[in-house]
């Protein structure tokens, strides 16, 4: 493909990627339609408009780089619609991961770690001599065995923690869920599907492009390179730092402003990678890139799942032993944000290795 770039003009380059995007939106719209309603058929649909999403983002995207070579009425009339649609389907599968991962470090945090019980005979030795082996009682546990101590203050408030998260965020997801139905039926997402289909035909261009694409995905990479310039490595850098921590503490009932630069390295960082892709075609995707971007993927799952706890401990009338297990679990997800972004500063100073 990087072969036929170089013969092709930048036009025609850019609108061979566009269709095959396109001809991608347009196979999984179809997989979305003729999915059965069984279980299995549900999981096809999931499927189906996860990839469909995928499609709709690198179109946008690429749009977006790539603007000075497209007809300026279509590509300001599509962009937007594309963004409604990504985002419109990207929330029932985000309130269900989210979930998952709230649920999942809630027992994580409130289940204890098991203790191993010494074999018998292994008293330490003291002042009055060496180690005698106790005597054995009926109904001791077998050496080696491992116990769980009792859970503690927050396991009380855990068990209902979870039950109000499961409540709320099953509650968005449904909403979520039939809002998609409700958009897949509109006459919005038809008429954004009849602009896909022409574009799977004919890319509409300017009528005599003058720019190349090579400068245009250097402008991506020099916004990408002035956003990451602006967040604070040096202190991500260290582990355990708290800064997350501490922000997310703020009584401010938006804490998330301090993440917004970190997730507008994440958009650009993404404008990025499918320029790239317009370039290079289906050459392997730069293996730090792709580090960067999975850090950047769980800085913001993490801060999500934290202003969703944050949200459900602010619920009237819920008990102090469900707000501090709540609390407890926004802070190890702000920790999870901490965690992110040093894994985040690791993989973007990291020179690239290559082949002599």
């Amino acid at each position: 493909m990087a072969q036929q770039h170089h013969e092709m003009t930048a036009g025609e380059a850019l609108s061979v990627y566009l269709q095959d995007q396109a001809t991608e939106f347009l196979r999984s719209l179809r997989l979305h339609r003729e999915s059965s309603t069984d279980a299995q058929g549900a999981e096809e649909a999931l499927a189906a408009a996860r990839a469909l999403r995928r499609a709709a983002r690198r179109v946008g995207a690429t749009l977006h780089t790539f603007r000075p070579l497209l007809d300026q009425e279509w590509t300001e009339g599509l962009r937007p619609e594309l963004a409604w649609l990504s985002g419109t389907l990207a929330r029932e599968h985000a309130y269900a991961a989210r979930l998952d991962r709230l649920l999942g470090a809630l027992h994580r945090l409130s289940t204890p770690a098991p203790a191993v019980v010494p074999p018998a005979g292994s008293r330490p030795a003291g002042r009055d001599g060496p180690a005698q082996p106790p005597a054995p009682r009926t109904g001791e546990a077998r050496a080696g065995q491992s116990v769980r101590k009792p859970a503690g203050q927050l396991a009380v408030g855990a068990a209902k923690a979870a039950a109000l998260l499961e409540r709320q965020l099953t509650l968005a997801r449904t909403r979520a869920h039939s809002a998609a139905l409700q958009a897949f039926g509109s006459s919005r997402f038809h008429a954004v599907a009849d602009s896909v289909a022409v574009m799977a035909s004919d890319v509409p261009l300017r009528p005599a492009p003058d720019t190349d694409l090579k400068p245009l995905a250097a402008a991506a990479d020099a916004h990408l390179t002035e956003a990451v310039a602006a967040l604070p490595l040096l202190r991500a850098g260290h582990p355990y730092n708290a800064e997350a921590l501490v922000h997310g503490l703020a009584a401010d009932t938006a804490p998330e402003a301090q993440d917004a630069p970190w997730l507008k390295v994440r958009s650009l960082l993404r404008l990025h990678r499918y320029a790239q892709e317009v370039l290079l075609g289906a050459a392997p995707p730069d293996a730090r890139l792709a580090a960067a971007g999975a850090a950047l993927d769980r800085h913001r799952e993490a801060a999500e799942a934290a202003a969703a706890a944050a949200a459900a401990a602010r619920t009237p009338r819920i008990a102090p032993a469900t707000a501090y297990a709540l609390g407890v679990l926004h802070a190890d997800q702000r920790h999870e944000v901490e965690a992110a972004r040093f894994a985040f500063q690791q993989a973007w100073l990291r020179e690239a290795v290559t082949a002599p």
